[in-house]
C-alpha cells in the first residue's frame, strides 16, 4: 500500500472535516452564527440535528412556501415584497454559492453522501459484492429526483400553506429525508427513528422515514451513493450546472477514449455517459463532481475538473498507475479476486 497522496484522499479529508462541522458544528459556533450559514452549505445537513452548523437549505425553502406564500394567498392579501424576500433571499443564498462550488456539494461536502460512502468502504473491507445500475436501470430511476423536488418540496408544502393538505406536509420532503434519521443519530438523539403516530398522515411519513433509511444504509454496504441518485438537492445542482464555472470537462474528441471505460467504472452515479460522449455532453446532471473518473483516466488531458478556464485537476495516465494501487475504479481492494465460477454438477 502506497503513501500516494490522491484527489480521493483529499476529498475524503473534506468529506469527514465536513461531516463533523454540519453535525456537531453548531455547539462550536453557536446556534445564531448556525442560522447565519443556514443557506450557506446547500446539502442535506439536517435542520432537525440541534447541533449542526448549517441546516439544509431545502427546510428554509419549505417553509417560506408553507408559512409565506400558501397563507398569504388564501388570506388574500397583497403577494408583496413582505413575502417574496425572504423566499428571495433564500434563493440568493443557495444561488451565490453554486456560482462558486455547485455540484461540489454533493461530491465533496454533503454529510449523508459521506456517510453512504464510508459505509461503502466498510463493505469493500467486508468484501461483499458491489451491485451496480445497469445502463437501462439508470435511466428510469434518474426522473425520481426531479419528481421528489417537484412533489415533496414544491408541490405538498404550497398546499400545506393553501390549506389543501395535512400541516404534516409543510416540509414533507424532510418527513422523509433519511439525513433526518443519520445525522441526528450521529448525536446520539434517537426521537427522529420513532413512529409518530399523532395522526395518520405523520404516522405514514415517520414510518416511511424508517424504512427508507434503513434500506439506504443497507444498500450502502454493496452500491455506491443509493439514496443521491433519487436527492431532489441533486436536481437542483443539475439546474444550474450549466452556468457555473465549476464543471468536469472532457476533450472534444479522442481516438482511445471510450475504450477502456474505467471512467465509467470509477463512477458512483454509474453515468455512461462520461465514457461515451464528448464535449459538455459529458458532463451529466447526476455528476458529484467527486473527480473518480479523472482519476482513473488514462488519456493524459482527456478529463478535468475544471474552475472557469482553470484546471484545478486532470487525468494523467502516470497519475492513474500509481492511483490503481490503492484501489480499483469500483472501489474495491487491488488484490481483492472475482470468486471462481463453480463447475457444473456432473449428471
Amino acid at each position: 500500500m502506497t503513501n500516494f497522496l490522491t484527489l480521493s484522499r483529499i476529498r475524503l479529508s473534506v468529506q469527514v472535516m465536513m461531516l463533523v462541522f454540519t453535525v456537531y458544528g453548531g455547539a462550536l459556533v453557536g446556534h445564531y452564527l448556525a442560522d447565519k450559514v443556514t443557506g450557506a452549505l446547500p446539502a442535506l445537513s439536517c435542520a432537525y440535528d440541534q447541533k449542526n452548523s448549517a441546516y439544509c437549505v431545502l427546510i428554509p425553502m419549505q417553509h417560506q412556501l408553507h408559512h409565506r406564500v400558501g397563507e398569504s394567498i388564501v388570506r388574500m392579501q397583497q403577494f408583496s415584497f413582505d413575502y417574496i424576500i425572504p423566499l428571495g433571499f433564500t434563493m440568493l443564498t443557495f444561488l451565490a454559492f453554486f456560482m462558486v462550488l455547485n455540484k461540489a456539494f454533493c461530491g465533496w461536502i454533503c454529510p449523508l453522501g459521506t456517510v453512504q460512502e464510508l459505509i461503502y468502504k466498510v463493505g469493500r473491507r467486508m468484501r461483499l459484492p458491489v451491485r451496480r445500475f445497469t445502463q437501462a436501470t439508470v435511466g428510469r430511476i434518474r426522473p425520481v429526483k426531479w419528481a421528489v423536488l417537484i412533489l415533496l418540496v414544491l408541490v405538498l408544502p404550497l398546499m400545506a400553506g393553501l390549506g389543501y393538505t395535512s400541516y404534516v406536509t409543510g416540509d414533507a420532503y424532510c418527513q422523509v429525508c433519511p439525513s433526518r434519521v443519520v445525522t441526528t443519530l450521529l448525536t446520539a438523539n434517537t426521537e427522529q427513528i420513532a413512529v409518530n403516530t399523532a395522526d395518520p398522515t405523520a404516522f405514514a411519513f415517520s414510518a416511511a422515514r424508517s424504512a427508507i433509511v434503513g434500506f439506504i444504509l443497507i444498500l450502502a454496504f454493496g452500491m455506491r451513493q443509493p439514496f443521491c441518485r433519487v436527492c431532489p438537492m441533486l436536481a437542483l445542482h443539475a439546474v444550474f450546472r450549466r452556468i457555473v464555472p465549476l464543471r468536469l470537462a472532457k476533450k472534444a474528441t479522442g481516438d482511445k477514449c471510450g475504450k477502456c471505460k474505467a471512467c465509467y467504472q470509477a463512477c458512483p452515479m454509474d453515468i455512461h455517459e462520461v465514457a461515451f460522449e464528448f464535449g459538455s455532453k459529458a458532463f451529466h446532471q447526476d455528476c458529484t463532481m467527486c473527480g473518480r473518473c479523472v482519476e482513473f483516466c488514462p488519456d493524459d488531458g482527456m478529463l478535468a475538473l475544471k474552475l472557469g478556464p482553470i484546471p484545478l485537476f486532470t487525468a494523467s495516465g502516470a497519475y492513474m498507475k500509481r492511483r490503481a494501487k490503492i484501489d480499483k475504479p469500483d472501489g474495491t481492494l487491488p488484490n481483492t479476486k472475482k470468486p471462481t465460477p463453480k463447475a457444473a454438477p456432473a449428471e
